[in-house]
């Protein structure tokens, strides 16, 4: 089930607090880190485009896949203005399949986390590290318990003048799931029309998730708290998880 059918067209508005330029740095300071700048980059489930866009105008060839067809007309209007534009491909994470290899991956704002079936995710990762170079490099974020426990039972709303959001959360210790319910005007009569979503997120420990990367061929692996370098201290919201993939 395609779970961005509605919120595909309101996302950019319900996340214009992201910060897509912040991250965008981080990932160069992490290509650095690794002392390296990739040529070609992946965006796996690049949603709308935003980070593939920002990549791409600082001079990085990207790819962007989704499982989602509204996302990625999304992203293809977002990144009219790139040149070169990105390559953006439908497939799920976990059916990967491109042409060649990339020097570095990048999955962003927990969409780990929407891969709710830990065998699913172990077949994400292992096709990320098929098309991934030796040596390259692959970075996600992941939401911790912390954050899915502090959202349980909670109420959120988001609106502007044309379009009101209000969602729930439902967290049972594994599974999160988030009720939206989109309230939109439709033409120029003030008309309203409601429209219903459901979205699935599962939390994963970061030692299982460890685990699954060096199974799947990845080594040198760090977790960070959100856009930091810093050890993690455990009463973080999101962490980030760095791992090369192995040179053997």
């Amino acid at each position: 089930m395609d779970s961005y059918r509605f919120l595909s067209s309101y996302y950019d508005r319900f996340t214009d607090d992201v910060g897509y330029a912040h991250w965008a740095d981080y990932f160069e300071a992490v290509f650095d880190r690794c002392g390296f700048r990739p040529e070609l980059v992946l965006d796996l489930a690049c949603g709308t485009g935003s980070l593939s866009g920002e990549l791409a105008r600082r001079g990085y060839e990207m790819i962007g896949v989704d499982a989602s067809t509204e996302m990625l007309m999304q992203a293809m209007n977002n990144t009219m203005d790139c040149d070169p534009r990105p390559v953006f491909l439908h497939q799920r994470m976990e059916e990967l399949d491109l042409y060649g290899t990339v020097q570095a991956v990048l999955c962003c704002l927990d969409s780990v986390n929407y891969v709710t079936d830990p065998d699913v995710l172990r077949e994400a990762l292992r096709r990320a590290a098929l098309f991934l170079e030796p040596d390259g490099v692959f970075v996600f974020d992941v939401n911790t318990k912390k954050k899915f426990e502090a959202m349980n039972g909670q109420c959120y709303v988001r609106e502007d003048e044309d379009v009101y959001c209000v969602w729930q959360v439902d967290f049972d210790g594994v599974r999160c799931v988030y009720d939206f319910d989109i309230f939109a005007r439709i033409g120029e009569r003030n008309r309203w029309e409601r429209l219903e979503e459901s979205h699935v997120e599962r939390y994963y420990d970061p030692d299982e998730l460890c685990v699954m990367l060096e199974n799947c061929g990845f080594d040198r692996i760090e977790r960070h708290p959100e856009l930091s370098f810093e050890p993690c201290t455990g009463d973080e919201d999101r962490i980030f998880i760095i791992a090369r993939k192995r040179n053997v």
